[in-house]
């Protein structure tokens, strides 16, 4: 099990740069959970798809409900006050720190491309090709 960030959810479902890393990530542990949070950061990465012509309205329905099928009970409320802890104590935003938090409380391994994060939350926090490798 990993906690997955919102944009390695994007990454395999919506073709691009990453996303033969993120089905790498997939193959090597497909249990993928994530905070809540992750629902309406995805809704506005396929907005912006949308907004910018790069993708339909109705493929973007289409992809919100892949997107619900492989999350389905594996969505997670997180404790505020560790959130808040450790976006006190990183400089991170509170929306990423969701993530970490949610790791830290599960004992496993947050998966993203974010390289701050990545930083700031060794050993919680690997990218796609520490995770892979």
């Amino acid at each position: 099990m990993i906690v997955a960030d919102t944009n390695l959810i994007a990454y395999l479902l919506i073709p691009g740069q990453y996303s033969k890393e993120a089905e790498s990530v997939y193959v090597k542990d497909p249990q993928w959970v994530a905070p809540l949070l992750w629902r309406s950061e995805f809704r506005n990465i396929l907005a912006l798809y949308v907004r910018r012509g790069l993708m339909d309205l109705h493929d973007a329905y289409g992809t919100m409900e892949q997107a619900e099928r492989l999350m389905r009970g594996q969505e997670f409320e997180v404790v505020s006050a560790r959130v808040l802890r450790l976006a006190a104590t990183s400089g991170c935003c509170a929306y990423d720190c969701e993530f970490v938090a949610l790791a830290q409380d599960l004992g496993v391994t947050m998966v993203t491309s974010d390289r701050i994060l990545v930083t700031r939350f060794k050993p919680t926090v690997s990218s796609m090709r520490e995770f892979c490798s």
